[in-house]
């Protein structure tokens, strides 16, 4: 039995490391390759963080947490390259994970500023900051180990060998830094966001009564979103749809945030309290599994922010139907040299919450159409009021 758990626990932690190699190359790539998403330069800069750490961190996590590499010997320059490479890449990872928080609430809230003030020069910025942050505490956790010719097993190289109440500060530190902070901002951004998408859906909702009454017709927004909705929306099929449909989004982001816990809150957990606790010493079978929790998000990280942006998912199928030489197909019908208006992370919710579907526009996607889609992009509740120049 218990080389069986061996052997599977093996199988899954170089499953996890092929799923981080795979999907973290694909999803660079297509934004790489496609100049109109290369817009999305933190999601990019998050998969190559994950793809640095499936070929470095997780193939020496695989040797120091098999019994099958019990043999293998690091000395301290070895041990000190791994705990470098492990403290590194999560703060980097995680820090990454806050940018990309952020910087979808500007683009939901203040989608004018963010067009604005959004530079190759300030993304550049945050990146710099993500990696000087998280050098300078890995810097933290390299102070005060021994120096010389001594060595340890793979097993053992963890930031606990080097003893000293210094460590019992770097990872209070590092929870409160890389954990604490980035939940308190990933849930008070998403929970902005719902709002904000909540309210969008709410209004919706109002055009069809709007609707019944007698109007004169004008070129409004609301007019014209008032036609759309009554062209193509049978109102008893409205409410259903709407209720199912913010199950959905409220499904979304639980899924967002609780996956982002449910990696990293047992991590951090177990070395706040082999650090608090006296006489506790890392290590061992339980270390193992919370970093190999924690690594998995390597892996899924790609298709949380990556593959669940639908321009991303749609030119991964133009890619792959061009490399297959088959026809691209009507499904695709806001492809991304056709989409005149760029989906926000806003407007997934917005599909979700509501049932406004445009399908007569992917029917004759002439150019009047996609200007006149252009026009009719629908005021989101809960955005300051900005003139556009």
């Amino acid at each position: 039995q218990s080389i069986a758990q061996e052997v599977m626990g093996l199988l899954c932690m170089i499953l996890l490391t092929l799923t981080a190699l795979v999907a973290n190359t694909v999803v660079m790539v297509v934004i790489l390759k496609t100049a109109l998403l290369r817009k999305f330069i933190f999601v990019c800069h998050l998969c190559v963080v994950d793809l640095l750490s499936a070929i470095f961190l997780m193939p020496l996590g695989i040797i120091s947490s098999s019994s099958c590499f019990n043999r293998v010997i690091y000395s301290i320059a070895e041990c000190q390259a791994l705990i470098f490479l492990n403290v590194c890449f999560i703060s980097a990872s995680i820090l990454t994970i806050s940018i990309i928080s952020v910087e979808r609430y500007y683009y939901i809230v203040h989608p004018m500023r963010y067009e604005v003030k959004m530079t190759i020069r300030l993304a550049v910025a945050g990146v710099i900051f993500i990696w000087v942050k998280s050098v300078l505490i890995t810097v933290l956790a390299l102070v005060g180990w021994p120096q010389g010719n001594g060595a340890t097993s793979a097993s053992r190289c963890t930031v606990y060998w080097s003893p000293g109440a210094h460590k019992k500060v770097f990872v209070i530190i590092f929870s409160i830094v890389c954990f604490v902070l980035p939940t308190i901002i990933i849930f008070a951004v998403y929970c902005s966001v719902y709002r904000v998408a909540r309210m969008a859906s709410l209004q919706h909702a109002s055009v069809p009564a709007q609707a019944a009454a007698p109007r004169h017709r004008s070129n409004s927004v609301a007019s014209q979103m008032t036609i759309i909705t009554t062209r193509n929306l049978p109102l008893p099929r409205l409410m259903p749809e709407r209720f199912l449909g913010s199950n959905k989004a409220i499904l979304t982001l639980v899924l967002i945030v609780g996956q982002f816990l449910c990696c990293w809150l047992p991590f951090f957990a177990f070395h706040l309290h082999s650090s608090v606790t006296a006489g506790t010493v890392g290590g061992g079978h339980g270390e193992m599994v919370v970093t190999w929790i924690a690594y998995s998000s390597f892996a899924i990280n790609p298709f949380f922010y990556g593959l669940l942006n639908r321009q991303i998912r749609e030119e991964l199928a133009r890619l792959r139907r061009s490399c297959l030489n088959q026809p691209l197909g009507q499904e695709l019908c806001l492809s991304i040299s056709e989409a005149s208006v760029q989906e926000n992370f806003l407007q997934f919710l917005q599909r979700a919450t509501s049932t406004l579907e445009t399908h007569a526009s992917c029917i004759s996607p002439s150019p009047r159409n996609r200007l006149d889609q252009t026009k009719m992009a629908f005021p989101i509740p809960g955005q300051v009021p900005e003139e556009s120049s």
